[in-house]
């Protein structure tokens, strides 16, 4: 294990949030290699109360995994363990199942994992799919009612560490996270997919400004990620999990290494790059990203909670503070609805959590005025 040069960042800044039992405000975030902070601003009152009393727009699921929403405001949600994709519709009470994904091999943390919706999908109403099958994890398109065909596989497969996330970016381009599978060489080595955030074109060829020529790897250096997501600058944010000290959020650049396995954490010099924020792994697991305005949130797992990000405009973070702390189990995905309101996942039945009688549950927030 490499040695870590880790230090308390100072001059956080945050607002403190008086809402009994909905914020915690959490000292034990890290800053990595001892780099200043810019403060950013912090979440309000006002943002702290939306997350009060939600509404539950699906209850009874398996494991859901990844939300994607289609243009009418429903949304299509992967269920990990039965292979399921369902339309869930606000307000409109029980989900419907619009397509089962053959091939998909549930193992572990495997399974029907990541979902995304074409850009163009009034259009070409093309669906994708990232899932682990009997051989390797892969990455599918269709229609609703066809067949997937596939356009990316041979992504490595493990137990644990599949990755899994994927979504469309501001220029058009599918981003996928890929996990190393654990196998720990794969992060480092360019020829493996493992371990890396990957981008393609829609139908899986490699773009021509990808920084390694005709490779579709992005970034390398990473463990496992699970969460993606843009600012309005078109500034690209992960979450990824650390092995036993320290969960990460990265600004994630072009052909940038993020230290895997030589690094967990910050500290690894000129070489790496050093995460903008990181948590011991009690307090996040992280798993699916989103964010709404100036605020990235980040669903946690064994942290059982949701994060909330400060973001200053610059790519840089303020303090993050604690929702949901302990209320509803394992979070695994959160994203932002076309109409501003913020869905949770929990993921309480991926046999790690203790299930409540209505879990799983997509637990929906409404944006406030």
């Amino acid at each position: 294990m490499a040695a870590f040069k880790i230090e308390i960042r100072r001059g956080w800044w945050a607002r403190a949030v008086g809402v009994a039992g909905v914020v915690a405000l959490v000292s034990g975030c890290l800053g990595p290699g001892g780099h200043a902070v810019v403060p950013a601003g912090a979440v309000t009152f006002a943002d702290a109360t939306r997350f009060s009393n939600p509404q539950a727009v699906a209850e009874h699921l398996e494991v859901p995994w990844g939300i994607a929403f289609l243009p009418d405001g429903s949304a299509l949600v992967s269920e990990r363990d039965s292979a399921r994709i369902l339309r869930v519709r606000p307000g409109a009470g029980a989900s419907e199942v619009v397509a089962t994904v053959p091939g998909v091999e549930p193992e572990g943390e495997g399974g029907l994992l990541g979902i995304a919706v074409s850009p163009d999908y009034r259009r070409d109403q093309l669906v994708y799919a990232y899932f682990s099958s009997a051989s390797d994890n892969r990455i599918v398109r269709f229609r609703l009612g066809e067949q997937p065909r596939a356009i990316l596989t041979g992504i490595p497969k493990g137990e644990i560490h599949n990755g899994g996330r994927i979504a469309f970016g501001p220029d058009g381009l599918l981003y996928a996270t890929v996990g190393e599978a654990g196998h720990r060489s794969n992060a480092q080595n360019l020829q493996r997919l493992g371990g890396k955030i990957l981008r393609m074109e829609p139908d899986g060829g490699v773009p021509p400004d990808n920084p390694f020529p005709g490779s579709l790897v992005f970034s390398l250096g990473h463990r496992n990620l699970e969460g993606l997501a843009w600012d309005s600058a078109g500034r690209l944010f992960a979450s990824e999990f650390g092995q036993s000290h320290f969960d990460e959020v990265n600004r994630i650049e072009a052909g940038r290494n993020y230290g895997w396995p030589e690094v967990e954490g910050g500290g690894g010099g000129d070489r790496f790059v050093d995460p903008l924020l990181t948590w011991r792994t009690p307090e996040s697991s992280p798993s699916g990203a989103a964010i709404d305005g100036d605020t990235l949130y980040v669903a946690a797992l064994r942290g059982e909670r949701l994060w909330a990000v400060p973001l200053d405009g610059q790519g840089r973070v303020g303090r993050p503070t604690a929702l949901l702390s302990g209320r509803y189990g394992r979070l695994r995905t959160v994203a932002v609805a076309p109409d501003g309101a913020i869905w949770v996942t929990t993921s309480n039945r991926d046999g790690r959590g203790d299930p409540a009688q209505t879990d799983d549950r997509i637990l929906r927030f409404p944006r406030q005025g």
